[in-house]
Order: C-alpha cells, then structure tokens, then sequence
C-alpha cells in the first residue's frame, strides 16, 4: 500500500515537531479511522529511546499520535488547525514485547475513533507488522484524548 500522505506533509497537522512526529506515512484514513507507517522506533535518534532502546510502552504514544494525525486530518478538511489535547487515560493495553526497536519492520498504527463529545475523544488503537504476509499486534488499547479549550 502506497502513502496518501508522507511525513512533511503530516507534521503541518499535529502539534508533533521535529523528531518527535513519530510517524512516516498514513496509508489510508477516512472520518472514523486511520493507518499510519512508521520506521522511526528504528531509529536511534528516536526522542523516546532510553539507553539506545525503545520500550514497548512507548506504542501508547505512537497510538495518540495516530488520533492526531485523524484529527489533524477532519479539522483540515473543515478548513480548520487540529486543537491540541492531551492523553487523559489509556486503558486495556496489551504489549506483546518488550522493546519496538527489536522489531525490524515496518510498524503500522491504526486508530479507529469510537466517540466524540465535546472535546473528549475515545479512540481505539492497534500497532502491528507484516512479515512474510503473516500480521503480528505489537499493542492495542483504548484511550481517551481531552481537547484543550480554545481562549478568546
């Protein structure tokens, strides 16, 4: 599957700068649901290596930026800039590792929004890879994202 949309385009949609942006693609979204690809747990530079390794723990925020990337995704096709928020709770993650960077694949996010109220957002999300056509989940779970409040 090709990108839709690769990273310099989807840093200008999340509040993510630099190396932070931890993915590369999306590869699909529509108004429930994204895809992103990444190869950034690959990389040493990675801002959330401790001790040149990538904790497994970590999935939690590539699945929030995943979130950010859909919202990012229906403010701008309303015309409109993404209003940051932040992870308020993460609930039902399982990890099936311990370390991302050990996997040597491309890692694939998925975020699929179940509900919007307000400026609450429930979401789940499912980290994954492919290889030798075989699917492995990394880590999934559900979290809640909290808009912040636009001031006058």
């Amino acid at each position: 599957m090709q990108p839709i949309i690769k990273r310099d385009e989807l840093v200008n949609l999340i509040p993510h700068a630099g190396l932070m942006c931890l993915h590369d693609a999306v590869l699909k979204w529509d108004k429930s649901s994204v895809l992103c690809l990444t190869q950034s747990h690959l990389s040493k530079d990675n801002p959330l290596c401790k001790n040149n390794k990538l904790s497994a723990v970590h999935a939690i925020e590539y699945g929030a930026q995943a979130m950010a990337v859909h919202g990012g995704l229906l403010a701008r096709e309303q015309g409109k800039i993404l209003t940051p928020g932040y992870l308020a709770a993460a609930r039902n993650i399982e990890l099936s590792c311990d370390y991302l960077d050990e996997i040597k694949c491309d890692l694939l996010t998925s975020a699929t929004q179940l509900m919007v109220q307000g400026g609450s957002l429930i979401y789940t999300f499912t980290m994954y890879y492919v290889d030798n056509g075989n699917q492995y989940t990394v880590a999934s779970g559900r979290t809640t994202i909290i808009q912040m409040r636009e001031t006058a």
